[in-house]
């Protein structure tokens, strides 16, 4: 039986910490196209079992895709997750180092579920929707601003909203184009649009930043959004549930189509209107519509 190799790669801006789980020495390679491709070149020589690491803000990029296109088992974990991990084993030390030794052991011990990482259209796509958003978010600062800003800065402030408000229309109308070049991606969006509820935005939301859609089970697509009630009980004590972790973009895309839905989709506006006749709180009430619209919208796709 061929040994089973885990493999856990700290990334930063400059250089790629390599550990396999049970060898003492790393291995770096620089974070560049060269590196990568020794990196790679160094994987295939003995293919892994598992190869973990984690996301950085986009330095992770160019190793996922060459990941990707040599076909090697690649899993991206949360870095909540791979540091909670180190604390439970007893590591309080932190180095570039011993985090990859770490995410290797993880690797091992958890051996998290493969799946598929994003390809050229779908990265594409997630970077459309992300600067729409970075986009509304400095809408939103200038509108507070305006509030309070004398006279002589209105002006201004008004020129840069307009400008703004043009940039966001032109990620608006990228976004269309590409879901309607996309046959794949066009059907989906008909099927996602006909329920009452999801809206241009929630639906680019969804198919660009929740890939896993329709191929999960429901109690694991409500976990992975984060919209899954966690059980906080000991002994003869029951504490409340709530929600932890997840996707907060998605969650937050969902939680505006389930406001417009809890008014035009008829089986959601009675699910609400019984959970808050029951004594729900507002806020448990529409985290509960938001995981039934999502269960909903899995089963649609899968």
């Amino acid at each position: 039986m061929p040994q089973e190799l885990f493999i856990g790669i700290d990334i930063s801006k400059a250089e790629l910490q390599v550990a396999v789980h049970g060898q003492e020495a790393n291995r770096t390679f620089p974070n560049d196209r060269r590196g990568i491709a020794k990196l790679i070149a160094f994987l295939e020589a003995a293919p892994p079992t598992l190869i973990v690491f984690e996301p950085t803000g986009g330095y992770e990029l160019a190793l996922a895709i060459a990941l990707v296109a040599a076909e090697l088992p690649g899993v991206m974990v949360n870095a909540k997750r791979l540091r909670d991990f180190a604390k439970a084993i007893g590591r309080l030390t932190k180095t570039d180092k011993l985090d990859a030794k770490d995410i290797a052991h993880y690797a091992q011990a958890i051996r998290p579920q493969l799946r598929r990482l994003p390809d050229d259209q779908e990265r594409a796509l997630r970077r459309l929707v992300s600067r729409r958003r970075q986009l509304l978010q400095m809408v939103n600062m200038e509108r507070n601003r305006l509030e309070l800003a004398p006279a002589a800065e209105c002006k201004e402030i008004n020129q840069h909203l307009a400008w703004l408000a043009k940039r966001v229309q032109s990620k608006d109308d990228e976004i269309d184009r590409m879901l309607r070049e996309n046959p794949a991606w066009q059907e989906d969006e008909q099927l996602l649009r006909s329920v009452p509820g999801i809206g241009p935005v929630a639906c680019s939301a969804l198919l660009s930043e929740l890939p896993e859609l329709g191929t999960l089970t429901h109690k694991q697509i409500a976990a992975l959004v984060g919209v899954a009630p966690y059980n906080h009980d000991s002994g003869k004590l029951r504490g409340h549930r709530c929600i932890s972790g997840g996707r907060a973009s998605v969650r937050s895309a969902l939680y505006m189509a389930i406001v417009c839905a809890i008014v035009h989709n008829p089986p959601i506006h009675e699910f609400y209107e019984r959970l808050k006749q029951a004594g729900k709180p507002s806020k448990v009430a529409l985290t509960a519509c938001m995981r039934k619209l999502l269960t909903m919208l899995n089963a649609m796709l899968r």
